[in-house]
């Protein structure tokens, strides 16, 4: 079977986590450029983000990243829970999002409980996994080796 997902050709066993790579650029038919990054916050295959802190660190991303860009299509987690996809139009550099990512880490840091948002029952699908403390635990973890 032909691998057509980009992330499944990359060799995990070299990756040197934390990092911000460029995965893929698109251009549309209108001209639009899309861009996806890979935001790796945990080493692939030796640690990942529990459940509840990946999801916390996703109301936080979805909500902090946005302040720093206005072109943001969606951030997601990984599967793996290992770290995020980033999709936005435009090609920003790795360095901006570099940048980004060290500002929402020190966001995510000082937010206290009743600031992490949408997590009630109408605004989430699983409003009682969450985990601030875990969310806070990573983030400081991945700004000492950024």
């Amino acid at each position: 079977m032909e691998i057509k997902v980009e992330s499944f050709k990359l060799d995990h066993r070299t990756v040197k986590a934390p990092y911000v790579r460029k995965s893929g650029t698109l251009v549309g038919p209108n001209g639009d450029v899309v861009t996806k990054y890979d935001i790796r916050l945990t080493q692939p295959n030796v640690d990942s983000i529990p459940t509840g802190g990946i999801h916390t660190l996703e109301h936080l991303f979805a909500t902090y990243f946005r302040d720093y860009f206005d072109d943001i299509i969606d951030i997601s987690p990984m599967g793996c829970r290992t770290g995020f996809y980033l999709t936005k139009f435009g090609d920003t550099s790795i360095d901006e999002i570099k940048d980004a990512l060290k500002k929402v880490l020190e966001r995510v840091l000082a937010t206290k409980e009743e600031d992490v948002p949408a997590t009630n029952e109408i605004q989430c699908g699983n409003y009682r996994d969450h985990s601030l403390f875990t969310a806070k635990e990573y983030a400081k973890a991945v700004l000492e080796k950024l």
